[in-house]
């Protein structure tokens, strides 16, 4: 089966909420482009996500986050592949330090994680 790993840093113009939160739609979104270099890597397309089986939003997403977005594929159907996703938080703003304080968290926070279906066009 195949891993595939995406770093990002949550910009603040993405926080939507008090205390710089960001929604949890953010992740879901980077969920479905680690998914598309999944179907590119195992199918040369991009594929269609056609659903999520679970979705648990675990601890919160802040602006300053730098995050491991992490896909591993778990079940390959005809044209199906099911897809276990889990979002790290690796690095964190510390703003009550100074404007661009921050550190890196040992152990990382599991934010979100997810088990996803996505589909791709039958073979010629």
């Amino acid at each position: 089966m195949i891993t595939v790993k995406h770093r990002r840093y949550v910009p603040y113009s993405h926080a939507h909420y008090g205390g710089n939160l960001v929604d949890g739609a953010y992740v879901i979104g980077l969920f479905g482009d680690v998914a598309t270099e999944v179907c590119i890597q195992m199918d040369g397309d991009e594929g269609l996500f056609a659903s999520y089986q679970d979705i648990q939003f675990r601890a919160p997403v802040r602006a300053g986050d730098i995050l491991d977005i992490e896909a591993r594929v778990v079940d390959v159907g005809n044209r199906s592949r099911v897809i276990e996703f889990e979002c790290r938080v690796v690095c964190r703003a510390k703003p009550h330090h100074s404007e661009s304080a921050a550190e890196v968290l040992d152990p990382p926070i599991v934010a979100t994680t997810a088990i996803g279906t996505v589909v791709v066009p039958p073979k010629p």
